[in-house]
């Protein structure tokens, strides 16, 4: 017989289930009303939300629009400062290198000058005086002298100005360079729109850069340097305007005192003889006497070197001996030779060494006692030879260099010739 199965849980009343109903359908509605109340109010955001991104979005590319013309505009007249200052900088460069070109050519007057003042200080006795030529070559050089200083403070001056301009120029091209990197970034920002592929949020974009400045200090920068600019051009441009004055001034002075200085010549030389004494039989004796003294301190440094390797060779022998077996150890009768060997060595080297450097003083002594031989030899040349040569090499500053062919050799020959054994003296020495 089947038998009926009851589930023991709880059981609600029909009031209750009634009342769940009711409830369930008052909280839809409520829940219905409530959402609909919200997605009224989110389509009223969606709009003015939509309509405030829109303004904004179009109030900032027109923003970046006008910015981007302002450094436009700031970026064409750094160009044209920069083409104005590289021009300025390239004339100035140019009037510079003449000037430099200008002072190298002072070189010729002042060594013409001073080979005259050295070639007349060979002259001796009564022809030693103060004369009119040698007053006016000093005052050539004091003029040639004055003309080199000027140029070279007009091209230190120069080249000062060039390193202000660099300077100028390299603030020119970083603020140029900053504007060049600023247009391409605001470019690319204003070419984004809702459809570019590299758009992406980002950590704290509202923060403030480093070193972020105001527009008005920004304006001042570019005004500052594109100012400092055209005060530097300026002051180059009155540079270069000194510097065509000074080389000009410069020539005119040093070519009056040219003409001052050969009308002193040709009237000098009107007046001047002189004769040349001979002093070669001195001289050769004192070369054969530095001859023999030269061979005997190559045989003495022979001998010392010999003496040296005598020595090496008994301090071996003495330091090989003493690494013989302890009861082999004696000192014996080679001990004691080569232990005085080595004494008398010592004595030896110390007596060669101290006659080596008496010759070579009085090697010294003769070279120099030859120098002075020399000296008065060279100095007997006549001082018509002299200022004869002082003219023929003053014609380098009116004959092209192609050209200069000397008329006047044989005091060059002389001097040559006498100044040889001493050069091969103080080789000797050497």
């Amino acid at each position: 017989m089947a038998t009926l199965s009851v589930k023991h849980s709880q059981r609600f009343q029909l009031p209750d289930w009634h009342t769940n109903t009711c409830l369930l359908s008052t909280n839809a509605e409520r829940q219905r009303d409530a959402s609909h109340q919200i997605r009224q109010e989110a389509r009223v955001l969606r709009n003015e939300t939509n309509n405030q991104t829109i303004w904004d979005e179009h109030d900032n590319k027109t923003r970046l629009a006008e910015r981007i013309t302002t450094v436009t505009r700031w970026k064409e007249m750094l160009d044209k400062s920069l083409t104005d200052l590289d021009t300025e900088m390239a004339t100035l460069t140019k009037l510079k290198e003449a000037a430099e070109q200008n002072l190298q050519a002072k070189n010729l007057p002042l060594d013409v000058a001073i080979e005259c003042l050295t070639l007349r200080e060979s002259r001796r006795d009564i022809d030693v005086v103060t004369d009119p030529v040698e007053s006016e070559l000093h005052k050539e050089v004091e003029v040639i002298e004055a003309t080199r200083k000027a140029l070279q403070q007009k091209i230190s001056q120069a080249f000062e100005q060039l390193c202000r301009l660099q300077e100028v120029q390299q603030l020119l091209n970083s603020d140029h360079r900053g504007k060049m990197e600023s247009l391409d970034i605001d470019r690319g920002c204003l070419s984004l729109n809702l459809t570019s592929p590299n758009i992406s949020l980002k950590i704290n974009p509202t923060r403030i850069p480093k070193g972020s400045t105001t527009l008005q200090e920004w304006d001042e920068f570019s005004q500052f340097n594109k100012a400092q600019a055209e005060a530097e051009m300026k002051a180059a441009m009155e540079l270069r305007e000194a510097i065509v004055l000074t080389i000009a001034k410069t020539n005119n002075e040093l070519e009056a005192q040219r003409v001052a200085t050969e009308f002193a010549f040709r009237k000098r030389l009107r007046e001047m003889e002189k004769v040349y004494s001979e002093l070669k039989w001195q001289e050769k004796h004192m070369l054969e006497e530095i001859a023999d003294l030269q061979e005997d301190i190559r045989h003495l440094e022979e001998d010392l070197r010999r003496k040296l390797l005598n020595l090496k060779l008994c301090h071996t022998r003495l330091e090989a001996r003493t690494y013989r077996p302890d009861g082999e150890r004696c000192r014996d009768q080679v001990q004691y030779g080569l232990t005085d060997e080595v004494h008398q060595l010592e004595a030896t080297i110390t007596a060669l060494k101290q006659k080596l450097a008496q010759e070579q003083d009085a090697l010294d002594a003769l070279c120099k006692h030859l120098a002075r031989l020399q000296a008065d030899i060279a100095c007997k040349a006549n001082s018509m030879l002299l200022d004869t040569k002082c003219m023929d090499t003053r014609r380098k500053l009116t004959v092209p260099a192609e050209r200069f062919v000397p008329e006047v050799d044989t005091f060059t020959r002389t001097t040559n010739r006498t100044l040889t054994p001493l050069k091969s003296c103080q080789l000797e020495l050497a």
